[in-house]
């Protein structure tokens, strides 16, 4: 009975490590982003693609009421899996920033800083008492300086550069797709086909356009832009990936 109340402890308590080192309460925040439909980046010399899964689950549901891209400023844009309260909180944490340093510096935040940045804020909530972790990863994508830059954030408050990644649910199957499929000499055009063709491997192949959100940041303009339903349409159905009415149906 002792070790099961000690063990009680260790899991309640998002500021106290395990015996073997472990802070149970980032592991389960980890848990429910895999609860979140999917997001993906591509990252490629011409700009980076963000793609998600933004599937409704009631056809009373406003579509516009559902977000999972995000643009934190002109050059970078959000993706996030997980809690969306919380996603809310990183976004509009990650606007602030941004308008700041636009105010006192005169310039663009760095992709990486702004990474750095919302990480830090979650690390804090790994080591505060009475608070628990963010359950939500976020994809930050940009470009600095014609770079393009492309960053996962943890629950733990760990940042990692990708070339290309998945955060949310299927995230073995997806990030096995990626790495099948994935080429450095991939443009722009390509990593949105990519994007979408990672979605569909895990959605029986096909995809309704109102049912995926895409936005790039390219390189070249350095702009971050959400494309249209009619724009991802036509994206699905060059690679035939549209899902027809029987597919939408079920």
């Amino acid at each position: 009975m002792q070790g099961q109340n000690q063990q009680q402890a260790y899991d309640r308590g998002s500021t106290i490590f395990s015996p073997d080192g472990r802070l149970y309460q980032v592991e389960y925040a980890r848990e429910a982003v895999k609860r979140g439909t999917a997001s993906i980046g591509v990252r490629t010399s011409g700009g980076v693609v963000l793609a998600v899964d933004k599937r409704i689950r009631s056809p009373l549901m406003e579509r516009s009421s559902v977000e999972k891209i995000h643009k934190a400023d002109d050059h970078i844009g959000i993706a996030s899996a997980g809690h969306v309260a919380d996603a809310r909180q990183l976004i509009d944490l990650a606007r602030r920033r941004a308008q700041i340093n636009r105010l006192r510096y005169e310039e663009r935040i760095g992709v990486e800083t702004l990474t750095k940045e919302i990480t830090d804020h979650i690390q804090r909530y790994t080591q505060v008492g009475g608070a628990r972790p963010f359950g939500v990863a976020l994809i930050i994508a940009g470009v600095a300086d014609g770079e393009p830059r492309l960053y996962e954030t943890d629950p733990s408050g760990t940042p990692y550069e990708w070339k290309a990644l998945a955060v949310g649910a299927d995230r073995a199957d997806t990030r096995a797709y990626l790495e099948e499929h994935y080429s450095e000499t991939l443009a722009l055009d390509g990593a949105i086909g990519l994007a979408l063709e990672t979605l569909a491997s895990v959605n029986d192949d096909a995809l309704a356009p109102e049912a995926v959100g895409l936005a790039t940041v390219d390189a070249e303009t350095e702009q971050f832009r959400t494309l249209s339903d009619e724009e991802t349409e036509t994206h699905l159905a060059e690679r035939d990936l549209l899902a027809d009415g029987e597919d939408l149906e079920e």
